[in-house]
């Protein structure tokens, strides 16, 4: 696939697959009484794929549970199929906070005003960042991104911060185009990262978030790979609420995500390799300035994620 945008239409196609997490409510399962902190009986979570479903959803649903339980109201988990359904799904009003990527935040804050309350905080309580990087086999012939001409590149998924605009970014400033460069959306961080080992393509796009897990599990052995490319540090996914919601339950979810257990926050931070991890900590929209700058810079629009 080159590197042109996929449209909106294209991706919005993905249902969402909806998985309901234990709540603060005698019916787990159903609605809590409708309050300032549980708006319609129930709050509706989204979260973007940014991991395989299999560790993703118990570590979501740990974090849902810890909100469950600060607001004494049901959460609702939606792991869904791509990051274009998450900003659809909040504009349309079927989502009542979300954690985005930092480039689909940035769409979200656009289309459906999503505010960022909170984001990972490291044990020694400063907030943290992750890096995009382009692997390739260590006796390849590439040395760098202008290397990548002719070559196949694998990336995770369109809108992806690291996995798709900042990479595409690095190929615009090593000079080359959209024909250069023979570009294969893979489907996901793990998904590029096995297109490499496999040797499917001759490089791939491998955040610091999946190298540290595909490390880990002895999936991905680094003596075997360069990385030729790394970006700038990347602050990590926020959670938002919609720009419409009650000012009063805005006030109290951001209290609630500022005060949640550790344990709580440990396993789904533990996959945005931040480990161990110390409390959510409080952002806005000046913490994420940076990709509101490159999706201006890239000329992004909602159509292409």
């Amino acid at each position: 696939m080159s590197l042109r945008r996929l449209t909106l239409a294209g991706v919005l196609v993905a249902s969402l697959a909806l998985t309901t997490v234990a709540c603060g409510s005698d019916d787990s399962a159903g609605k809590g009484k409708a309050s300032a902190t549980c708006p319609g009986g129930k709050i509706r979570f989204g979260v973007e794929p940014f991991e395989d479903p299999a560790k993703l959803t118990p570590a979501a649903e740990a974090l849902a549970d810890g909100i469950s339980k600060q607001l004494d109201c049901p959460v609702e988990l939606t792991i869904t199929e791509d990051y274009s359904a998450e900003v659809l799904a909040m504009e349309n009003g079927k989502l009542d906070i979300g954690m985005f990527g930092p480039l689909g935040y940035v769409f979200a804050s656009k289309r459906a005003d999503a505010e960022a309350l909170a984001s990972f905080g490291d044990a020694q309580g400063k907030l943290s960042t992750y890096t995009a990087g382009i692997w390739v086999p260590k006796d390849s012939e590439i040395k760098s991104v202008e290397d990548l001409k002719g070559k196949s590149l694998a990336l995770g998924s369109p809108g992806s911060t690291s996995g798709d605009a900042l990479p595409r970014q690095a190929i615009a400033d090593a000079g080359l185009n959209e024909k250069d460069v023979k570009i294969d959306y893979a489907g996901g961080h793990p998904e590029a990262l096995l297109a490499l080992t496999n040797g499917k393509v001759e490089a791939a796009e491998i955040n610091s978030q999946q190298l540290a897990v595909a490390t880990e599990e002895g999936k991905f052995d680094q003596a075997k790979f360069r990385q030729v490319w790394t970006s700038d540090p990347i602050p990590n996914d926020p959670i938002t609420v919609r720009g419409d919601m009650d000012p009063k339950f805005k006030e109290a979810l951001q209290k609630a995500l500022l005060e949640l257990p550790e344990d709580k926050v440990a396993e789904i931070g533990k996959l945005l390799d931040v480990d161990p991890a110390g409390p959510l900590l409080k952002v806005d929209n000046k913490t994420y300035q940076p990709l509101f700058d490159l999706a201006e810079k890239l000329n992004l629009s909602e159509k292409d994620v």
